[in-house]
C-alpha cells in the first residue's frame, strides 16, 4: 500500500523530468542567434567594426575588464579607437548561452584567449579570460549587450 503513492508520485513528475532536459524550439533558437552574434561581435572588435559594435552594444551598457577597469559603451568603444583596447585575435575556448525571460534575454559565460597585436620586436602576448554577458531582445534594436564581465585567468 505504501508504494502505490511513490509510484504515483513518480509517474506524475516524469513528464516534468522530460521537460526540463529537452530545450524547446525557442530556446534553440535563441541559443543559436547568440552563439553566432558573441563570434560576430570578438570578430568586430578585432576588425574594428564600429558600426556593429555601435549596435550589438545597448546605449547602457556596462563592460567590465579582466582588470577591474569599468567602460560605458561609449567609453568601450573609444577605448578600441584609441588603442587603448586592442585585440590581434579572439579565439573562444568555451561558450555556454542561457536564455530566460521567453527568449528575451541571455546569459552567456565562455572562455576566451585574446592574442595582442604584434608588439614592435613581433612577440604577441595572450590572455585567458572567462567572462559573462548578458544581452537583451530590444522590439527595434534586435539583441544587444548589457554588461560584460571579465576575469583574467592564469596562464
Amino acid at each position: 500500500m505504501k508504494m502505490r503513492p511513490l509510484l504515483l508520485a513518480l509517474l506524475l513528475a516524469l513528464p516534468l523530468f522530460a521537460l526540463a532536459q529537452a530545450p524547446n524550439a525557442k530556446n534553440m533558437t535563441v541559443i543559436k542567434e547568440i552563439e553566432a552574434l558573441e563570434r560576430q561581435r570578438f570578430e568586430a572588435q578585432v576588425k574594428k567594426d564600429y558600426a556593429f559594435l555601435e549596435k550589438a552594444f545597448a546605449d547602457d551598457m556596462v563592460y567590465t575588464h579582466g582588470s577591474g577597469v569599468q567602460n560605458t559603451k561609449t567609453e568601450y568603444i573609444q577605448s578600441i579607437k584609441d588603442g587603448k583596447s586592442q585585440y590581434g585575435k579572439i579565439d573562444i575556448d568555451a561558450l555556454n548561452v542561457r536564455p530566460y525571460n521567453d527568449g528575451q534575454t541571455a546569459v552567456v559565460n565562455g572562455t576566451i584567449r585574446i592574442t595582442s597585436p604584434p608588439q614592435a620586436d613581433g612577440g604577441t602576448s595572450v590572455a585567458r579570460i572567462k567572462y559573462v554577458v548578458v544581452q537583451i531582445k530590444d522590439k527595434k534594436k534586435g539583441w544587444q549587450v548589457v554588461l560584460w564581465q571579465a576575469q583574467k585567468q592564469a596562464n
